[in-house]
């Protein structure tokens, strides 16, 4: 067994901050003397399966325990206020922890003080099945839990306000979740490939569903929009061939590219009575073979190419004669629903 001081000599420490584990180790102590991990500190150390952090460390840095693939459990202090992530915008992926296959348990000390869970920071931890989030958290980070396949359960407190692009993109094994009312936006790609999640309501605090949020979602039977929402962006339900049903509320003004493409077990589309949507996208509806039938609602402007392509079971579209002079052409390509104009 090492003595403290040969303990210490496997360290790199510079200021408070560890740079570099030089040791071997399967149970590692890291010093009281530190402050900070640095980036990735402990970045490859495939042999290390537990690990002490004290509660002198008040920062994390991005890739500190990358591809640590034997670590199982970590807890964290609650002296820590940041774990950092990867640069999202330039998909820099460098998560503290991401690529940890074996972890299975993440405990954040009570009182914890993490406000930002960081980009990645857990992408594709595979054997993590859940997690308690803290209450002080109020962003989660693009690809946070990304490709976590054993996840089956989350909670998120209501101090979180955004979920980030792809936070829990490919969580195949996620089969429900809620948003709580405090999150106003759900990033791109957030519960992308998601397909075992079966049912969703969205807080009627959030006013966006980003691009592709719900993509490819496939076992997703039910989901609940509410009239706060304003955009439904491009690809938003794209894929969800398990959707039969979707009302879009009335404070709903655009649908974008690609929508509900490929929702093959659509039958019903309901736009709510006084309907603000003035423009449906290119794609929104495409290949939903199973609707049979839709009504576009009045305040409908404009509707772009190919926005029906492909629904083979479409037999009537009821539209407002006035409104549809400029754009009935267009979107007729691909599709041979009779157009019916209402009264």
């Amino acid at each position: 067994m090492k003595t403290q001081n040969e303990a210490k000599n496997d360290f790199e420490i510079i200021n408070g901050v560890v740079t570099k584990y030089k040791g071997n180790d399967s149970h590692v102590v890291i010093p009281n003397s530190v402050t900070s991990i640095g980036s990735y500190a402990f970045a490859g150390c495939t042999g290390l399966t537990s690990i002490k952090i004290p509660n002198s460390v008040t920062e994390i840095g991005y890739g500190a325990f990358r591809d640590c693939k034997s670590l199982e459990a970590i807890t964290i202090p609650n002296s820590v206020t940041s774990i950092e992530g990867g640069a999202c915008e330039t998909s820099i992926e460098e998560g503290a922890f991401q690529d940890c296959t074996g972890l299975t348990n993440v405990i954040f000390e009570s009182g914890s003080k993490v406000t930002g869970i960081g980009s990645y920071t857990f992408a594709y931890c595979t054997s993590l099945t859940s997690i308690q989030i803290p209450n002080s958290v109020t962003k989660i980070g693009c690809g946070t839990f990304e490709g976590c396949t054993g996840l089956e359960a989350i909670t998120i407190p209501n101090s979180v306000t955004k979920i980030g692009r792809s936070a829990f993109a490919y969580c195949t094994g996620l089969t429900s979740i809620k948003i709580p009312d405090s999150v106003t936006e759900i990033g791109d790609t957030a519960f992308r490939d998601c397909t075992g999640l079966t049912s969703i309501t969205i807080p009627d605090s959030v006013t966006e569903i980003g691009c592709g949020a719900f993509e490819g979602c496939t076992g997703l039977k039910a989901i609940t929009i509410p009239n706060s929402v304003t955009s439904i962006w491009g690809g938003a339900f794209d894929g969800c061939t398990g959707l039969t049903s979707i009302t879009i509320p009335d404070s709903v003004t655009e649908i974008g590219y690609g929508a509900f493409e490929g929702c093959t077990g659509l039958t019903n589309v309901i736009f709510e009575s006084g309907s603000k949507v003035t423009s449906i996208g290119s794609y929104t509806f495409a290949y939903c073979t199973s609707l049979t039938s839709i009504t576009i609602p009045d305040s409908v402007t404009e509707i772009r190419d190919y926005a029906f392509r492909d629904c083979k079971n479409l037999q009537a579209i009821y539209v407002n004669k006035k409104n549809s002079k400029k754009w009935v052409k267009k979107w007729k390509k691909f599709c041979k629903a009779k157009i019916i104009y209402r009264k």
